[in-house]
């Protein structure tokens, strides 16, 4: 984890766009896993 969030702040134009995209992964991930978990518990 520490050595993804370093590599951001070398640049900020590219930073900025990095960290947006990083954000929408984990919102995704997290989706899927809640998906996973509420079709195991049903």
């Amino acid at each position: 984890m520490g050595e993804l969030l370093t590599l951001p702040l070398v640049s900020w134009d590219n930073g900025i766009l990095m960290i947006g995209v990083f954000a929408l992964v984990v919102v995704l991930l997290i989706a899927a896993v809640f998906m996973l978990m509420n079709s195991g518990k049903k």
